[in-house]
């Protein structure tokens, strides 16, 4: 079962989780980029390198999947898109405290979040990227 096909706002656990793995996933890959492309002048500093990109991502993915989740229940709208701006702000949010910038905060509070919603608005209504033009 994937995140699509469960219920909005029904099982935070299960939909966190899963945020959190494929979040996960992509702090792996891009903290094995980041070390391709800067390598670290020990192995030492490649772990701490990756523990931090992908604990980052993890933390991003659990953000998002718990806000998005928890604002379906408060608002009881499931459907609503603003559900996923709320998600992807907090997570942007916590990228600017991570920072210490308020200005990074910002704009991906805003960028995450209208990313989100654009994601969410584009899955109801059967939005591609990608295949075989609809007749």
């Amino acid at each position: 079962m994937g995140y699509w096909d469960m219920e909005e706002g029904k099982d935070c656990v299960e939909k966190t989780w899963l945020t959190t793995k494929l979040a996960t996933a992509v702090g792996l890959v891009g903290s094995a980029f980041h070390i391709a492309a800067f390598r670290p002048d020990s192995a030492i500093q490649a772990v701490q390198r990756t523990a931090s990109g992908t604990i980052a991502m993890a933390s991003l993915g659990a953000i998002f999947g718990i806000t998005t989740c928890l604002s379906a229940q408060a608002r009881e709208a499931p459907d609503d898109p603003l559900n996923y701006f709320f998600g992807g702000c907090a997570s942007g949010i916590f990228l600017g405290v991570r920072t210490h910038s308020y200005m990074t905060g910002t704009t991906a509070c805003v960028g995450l979040g209208v990313l989100a919603a654009l994601t969410k608005v584009g899955k109801k209504e059967g939005w591609r990227i990608s295949g075989a033009p609809r007749l």
